[in-house]
């Protein structure tokens, strides 16, 4: 697809993490994404994905592909439920988008910062940039007591990559 592969995955070391993937502005951008995985050899890293993919004919894929459904329409404390699964394993590192779809948004979900704030693991910021053809990643990120200041540095990491729908992609914030 002519995306860049010679990419090295900064962060294989770390042991657990929380991977942020945007800007999310296309179905294309998951596809992408598992590619990525795979390449740079992020065996440990899993996503999240709403339910309605889980289910047949297809919901096997994205369970095989790492994913694990969630309900996003009833409040059933999922950030417990993520910290809970880094607390029970030795290695392991989640995916999500820190939008939660793929429209344009004012501001960003607060789930992941809570999960890697109470599972006390950093934020790997993964930029997908449509218009280089290639990942980005951020140093990791350990968040702090002071969320406005953490947000700032997640935004301005974020304002500069283009997705594949730039009118949708995080420059604005």
């Amino acid at each position: 697809m002519g995306w860049e592969t010679n990419i090295i995955f900064p962060y294989n070391h770390l042991k657990k993490y929380v991977v942020i993937v945007g800007p999310h502005t296309s179905g294309w951008d998951f596809i992408v994404g598992v590619a990525y995985r795979s390449v740079l050899q992020m065996e440990k890293a899993r996503y999240l994905g709403k339910q309605e993919l889980f289910k047949p004919p297809f919901g096997f894929i994205f369970r095989w592909l790492g994913g694990t459904p969630v309900d996003r329409k009833s409040s059933n404390n999922l950030v417990d439920q993520v910290v809970e699964m880094f607390n029970s394993k030795d290695e392991f590192a989640i995916a999500l988008s820190p939008e939660g779809t793929r429209q344009k948004v004012e501001k960003l979900k607060t789930g992941f910062y809570f999960i890697a704030k109470k599972a006390k693991v950093p934020i790997v910021m993964a930029g997908l940039d449509y218009k280089q053809k290639r990942a980005i990643f951020s140093e990791a990120l350990y968040p702090t007591d002071n969320q406005q200041e953490d947000f700032e540095r997640i935004h301005a990491f974020f304002r500069a990559i283009q997705g594949k729908f730039p009118g949708k992609g995080l420059g604005h914030l």
